[in-house]
């Protein structure tokens, strides 16, 4: 077995900026399922939100991040966030990560829900792409170990502490050990759970799953976000279209034209995602069409293409100008705002486990995540994920440093969490049977934008009956099949529990808010019952 001080597992935006801080402190080992580059950031169009305009102010943010997050945002969590976001992106900087400049100052646009102009882009809608492109040549040209095509399929713990991790070599099948001090997850989301999705095909819920089963507590599953606006055009997968076209001044118009998102809310298309959401949704039953259409041929051609080349080039290379025509989009799957539940320094209940990124549930998003704080919390947290770690070695001394406990005494949570085990299911005689698809499909279907009692029940027992079926993973695909199988679990039995609507979760049958509520759900493997 090869030990390293820190492993980190993924590539993302997370990943690599904790491997380049990381390495000033220790050895370091990145483990990927696929190359470097095979992620989520680099689809990323929206950019980062940062309070560092003349009339904008980290406070600002906060309010704004506090508000989007419906009454669930842990308040500690989003002050970090929004206090400490232009030193990180001092560090991108550093790091020579391209962003957008205007009149020799980085250029600040405005999305839905933020009350001013704050988000900062690269290549106009393609800010992830040079994040992930800048931190990846970063990490291969520095002394960072970086085993591609090697998928963790399991956590190593003995005695509530971490030791390490097993992996499989996606390749050969072999599978090898790896120890460690500090472990570092950093796989990003579940958006591969649905039919419909923004997410690449690696985002598989991976970290959640290995945190889930090693012991770690997963909160907030319930609380998924569903971008409104994805190019909806025959034999096209879905592409996003970035929230800052509707923040450019972009307009929703339905099936027969008409702009209907003043009939939904006064903020009409600069209104939270999940408001958009769901708006799409009911004018789509209403006018019987699958689509609604983005329109933004009122504005300047040249605003647009200057602004948006990625999404114009993708648009005319199948056959539509966006600059004249309007652009058929509909809701897809996006964000995970739950994840594995960390405290302010990225530490799970689990001794040398730390998660990063859409992986970690923070508590900044609440129970909807304000658009562009995405990014903006990955560095944040892996920033203080490092710091962390370095001070168990430096304030404490390595042989006491090993014995150094989670700090829990920065968390301060809004409301209690409910503790619970995954519940004990009948297994239906006959289901569908169990495959990518058929899971995609379902999760569509039954724990989709709109959910109720009756699909929940329906999917958490078919969920569970799959579940019960299941073969040892063998093999790279089955592994990810795995761990999206528990995810789904996980969602539909905490969207089952939470009988209101609250930001991105929507219960048709308890439609309004509930204070008793205003708590998290919080779930723990049931070893007892293996």
């Amino acid at each position: 077995m090869s030990y390293y001080d820190y492993i980190v597992v993924g590539s993302g935006i997370a990943g690599l900026y904790i491997s380049l801080l990381a390495i000033e402190h220790g050895s370091v080992l990145v483990l990927t399922k696929g190359t470097i580059e095979d992620c989520n950031t680099r689809y990323a169009q929206g950019g980062v939100a940062v309070a560092i305009g003349k009339d904008d102010s980290p406070e600002l943010h906060f309010k704004d991040t506090i508000a989007a997050g419906d009454g669930l945002s842990d308040v500690e969590a989003a002050h970090i966030l929004t206090s400490e976001a232009a030193d990180c992106i001092a560090d991108l900087i550093k790091l020579k990560v391209p962003f957008d400049t205007l009149n020799g100052e980085i250029a600040l646009t405005r999305e839905a829900a933020h009350s001013v102009s704050r988000v900062i882009h690269a290549g106009g809608d393609a800010t992830g792409e040079h994040i992930e492109v800048t931190l990846s040549k970063q990490v291969r040209s520095a002394p960072i170990e970086v085993m591609e095509y090697c998928l963790v399929s399991g956590i190593l713990v003995d005695k509530g502490e971490v030791k390490g991790v097993s992996a499989v070599d996606c390749r050969v099948g072999s599978v090898e050990e790896y120890t460690c001090r500090f472990l570092i997850l950093a796989t990003g989301g579940v958006g591969r759970l649905f039919k419909y999705t923004t997410n690449s095909d690696v985002v598989t819920g991976d970290g959640v799953a290995l945190a889930f089963e090693a012991g770690a507590e997963i909160r907030d599953m319930e609380f998924f976000q569903f971008h409104p606006t994805v190019l909806r055009l025959p034999g096209v997968a879905p592409f996003l279209i970035s929230e800052a076209v509707r923040g450019e001044g972009g307009i929703l118009r339905n099936a027969g034209g008409r702009r209907f998102m003043t009939d939904y809310a006064s903020e009409a298309e600069l209104a939270p995602r999940d408001v958009v959401a769901r708006s799409i949704v009911y004018e789509m039953r209403k006018t019987g069409s699958d689509r609604v259409f983005l329109d933004v041929t009122h504005l300047p051609p040249q605003l647009i293409t200057t602004r948006f080349p990625h999404i114009y080039r993708f648009c005319m290379e199948h056959g539509l100008d966006i600059t004249k025509e309007f652009i058929p989009v509909d809701p897809a799957a996006h964000y995970l705002m739950g994840g594995v539940k960390v405290n302010a320094w990225g530490e799970t209940n689990i001794s040398g486990i730390f998660a990063a990124g859409e992986t970690a549930c923070t508590g900044v998003h609440g129970a909807n995540r304000l658009a562009s704080n995405s990014l903006l919390e990955a560095v944040v947290f892996s920033k203080r994920i490092v710091q962390r770690t370095a001070s168990i070695y430096y304030s404490k001394g390595e042989e006491q440093g090993k014995n150094l406990k989670r700090d829990s005494s920065l968390s301060h949570e809004v409301g209690s969490d409910i503790s619970c085990f995954l519940p004990s299911r009948e297994v239906l005689p006959s289901t569908a049977p169990f495959n990518l698809p058929n899971l995609q499909s379902l999760m569509w279907d039954k724990v989709g934008i709109i959910r109720s009692a009756e699909n929940l029940n329906e999917a958490a027992n078919i969920l569970a009956t799959w579940q019960c079926s299941l073969p040892q993973p063998t093999d790279r695909s089955s592994h990810e099949l795995n761990n999206l199988l528990l995810c789904a679990r996980l969602m539909a039995e905490a969207a089952l529990l939470r009988e209101e609507s609250r930001g991105a979760h929507f219960r048709a049958d308890f439609p309004q808010p509930s204070s008793q509520w205003q708590r998290h759900i919080v779930f723990k493997k049931n070893h007892a019952a293996n």
